[in-house]
């Protein structure tokens, strides 16, 4: 299963000329640049007793972010939550929901997930990345119709949605709900993301499913070329190749 992820981190451009700009210019240089770390220490090295509320509301929003982006959920929260309580910016919100929900749902906190993804449904943001992310919190609530049913509302806004095609791929071969459809969605997401290992053992999975235990061993060894560590496609390679009795 693949991981589902909100990338859709774009600037103000009206931001460029502004004070607050100038203010946290290199912390934002080192965000676009992808320095996590970077960005950070220079966003926490502001003092913030000049800052008007919207100057530290932006502070908070690209502290929430590179927290996130550090794997460091907690610290990540409170500063994505003082945007959602706070912020005017009706856009910032949305994104700072959805980067909530998935924190939810990679900590286990699938409820709380669900109800940011929820709010935001009833407001009228629906997009891939909001259905993607509900199904996948029903995915590891074993509520496996109810994953399907998001998925295929994924594909219904973007055909050709390759988290949805692989994420739902993988559940219908490992249900057995519809082994050759799974085969068919996990063959198109490797063809979008051909290095994608989480795409490449689903692929392999649906194989397995199928009774093509030869394509299977080749499809989950490629997985595992490029991810040796991952457990779950070692668990499956093993299961492939008869390892695991």
């Amino acid at each position: 299963m693949a991981s589902v992820q909100n990338d859709k981190e774009k600037e103000n451009g009206s931001e460029k000329s502004s004070p607050l700009a100038e203010k946290i210019k290199e912390g934002v240089q080192f965000y676009r640049q992808k320095e996590w770390d970077k960005a950070l220490k220079a966003f926490l090295s502001k003092d913030q007793s000049f800052f008007s509320s919207e100057e530290k509301m932006e502070l908070a929003y690209y502290l929430g972010l590179c927290y996130t982006k550090l794997q460091k959920y907690e610290e990540a929260l409170s500063f994505l939550e003082q945007v959602v309580t706070s912020s005017g910016d009706v856009l910032r919100i949305f994104q700072c929901r959805m980067t909530l929900a998935y924190i939810y749902v990679i900590t286990k906190r699938v409820k709380m997930a669900e109800y940011e993804l929820n709010r935001l449904k009833a407001s009228g943001f629906e997009s891939p990345i909001l259905y993607n992310t509900l199904a996948y919190a029903a995915y590891i609530q074993n509520q496996n119709k109810n994953a399907i049913e998001l998925y295929e509302k994924t594909l219904e806004i973007d055909s050709n949605n390759s988290t949805a095609m692989n994420s739902m791929g993988f559940i219908l071969a490992d249900t057995g709900k519809d082994v050759m459809r799974a085969l068919r969605l996990c063959r198109k997401a490797v063809d979008k993301k051909p290095g994608s290992a989480a795409y490449l053992d689903s692929l392999g999975w649906a194989y397995f499913k199928s009774g093509e235990t030869l394509e299977a061993r080749t499809w989950l060894r490629r997985a595992l070329d490029i991810a040796p560590n991952e457990e779950e496609i070692k668990k499956h390679f093993k299961i492939v190749t008869g390892e695991s009795k």
